[in-house]
């Protein structure tokens, strides 16, 4: 029996599977993280990329940074005060800096929860705002893109002096890339261009890994570019969430340096399909409900044979993390019906997530391990298992000496490429 781990919420789990089954891990190139983090943030903010700089921005009168919500693993304490003592450097009060929590369509965060991923000399300090999309009093409108997306943005955000967007640089399912303006594209933009950008995924380029000619990713530019986010200030980091490298300066020209940099890390060449996936996101926060780990099983789905079995390994302590996905699955008897359903009644937030899970399930097997109660996750159409050696031996026969298995512990992060 050959041993291995994988991340499970805030821990991990230990499993076993049999010699005789070709198992392999399929991970992102373990690189180093930097000796001193703070050191590469700041020389970041000294050598931005691109012709901006926050030099031109010297004792501006309001300031607005957009930051990740809880579901993201941004080490924000190594990020944010670099910035703040840079921004106070440049004769801004603190009391013009505000930060902008960019939840998206995600669930709200309450201010008991900011301290989970915000460093409390932060809360301490600055006004910290909470995003909310369907808040129609506080969005303002721009335009359209060239694609068509209402372009609808927090207000107080959009009328700052300075505009700045932080986050990572990392691998996404439909958008190729997060990072640049993406917190600020999708984080702080109302419902309706959320919904209209999402409904981009399920045109033929709008894939993982692929950045100039994805039209949901090149939709995210075009609503960056009417909010005209000045400054952006984004990490690469490695498995173990050090930082790898940090980029600062014009969004557009930080993303052309830096995707070459997270595909370095993050894409992983595969010879064939395997029988068997086990696949984490990553542990808390990437699995921190179902919503944000259906990105890995998208993911350990492009290297599962048709008719294969995934096994997604995420905790979900929260749940589903969206009552209109769980709502549009109410009552379907298969996935084929999610399917129809989803196409007949046209794009919707939460239901096409839905949709993702589906179209994956219609290829592949999957079993879920996580922390939901058993009825719950047959509701959602999904095979509940109370640990992985179970999800294994419901899946591998007497005769396995031909089986190949895959682990992605950080699947969410990782770009699968079939080489067949």
């Amino acid at each position: 029996m050959i041993e291995y781990q994988i991340p499970y919420g805030k821990s991990s789990l230990k499993f076993k599977v049999p010699d005789n089954v070709q198992s392999e891990l399929i991970l992102p190139i373990d690189i180093k993280g930097v000796s001193d983090p703070i050191k590469e943030i700041i020389h970041a903010l000294s050598h931005p990329i691109g012709k901006v700089t926050l030099d031109d921005f010297r004792g501006v009168n309001s300031v607005a940074i957009a930051v990740n919500d809880k579901t993201r693993p941004v080490p924000n304490e190594k990020v944010l005060l670099p910035l703040l003592d840079r921004l106070i450097s440049l004769g801004i009060p603190k009391k013009a800096i505000r930060f902008f929590i960019a939840t998206g369509s995600h669930p709200l965060v309450s201010k008991d929860e900011f301290n989970q991923f915000l460093p409390e000399k932060l809360l301490e300090e600055y006004k910290v705002v909470c995003h909310d999309c369907h808040d129609h009093r506080n969005l303002i409108y721009l335009g359209e893109t060239s694609r068509g997306t209402p372009v609808w943005i927090n207000k107080d955000y959009y009328n700052s002096d300075l505009r700045i967007g932080t986050g990572l640089i990392e691998p996404h399912q439909f958008q190729g890339f997060s990072g640049g303006v993406k917190s600020v594209a999708v984080g702080l933009a109302g419902w309706e261009t959320i919904n209209r950008n999402h409904a981009l995924m399920v045109e033929k380029k709008a894939q993982l890994g692929l950045y100039k000619e994805n039209p949901a990713r090149q939709d995210v530019e075009d609503i960056g570019r009417l909010c005209d986010v000045h400054f952006v200030l984004n990490l690469i980091i490695n498995g173990r969430r050090e930082i790898v490298y940090a980029l600062a300066g014009d969004p557009i020209e930080v993303m052309r340096k830096g995707i070459p940099l997270s595909q370095e890390i993050n894409q992983v060449k595969v010879n064939e399909p395997y029988d068997i996936v086990i696949a984490s996101p990553g542990g808390y926060p990437k699995d921190i409900n179902l919503y944000q780990s259906q990105k890995s099983l998208a993911h350990a789905s492009l290297i599962t044979r048709k008719g294969g079995t995934v096994i997604l390994v995420a905790a979900c302590s929260e749940g589903t993390g969206s009552r209109s996905y769980e709502a549009f699955v109410t009552g379907m008897k298969s996935h084929e019906e999610v399917v129809v359903r989803f196409k007949q009644e046209g794009f919707r937030l939460g239901a096409h997530k839905a949709f993702q899970i589906a179209r994956d399930a219609q290829k592949v097997h999957i079993l879920l391990l996580s922390m939901m109660p058993k009825e719950k996750v047959i509701k959602l159409l999904l095979t509940p298992v109370k640990s992985i050696s179970e999800a294994l031996a419901m899946t591998i026969g007497e005769d396995n000496k031909d089986l190949r298995l895959a682990i992605m512990p950080h699947a969410s992060s990782t770009i699968p490429l079939l080489k067949k």
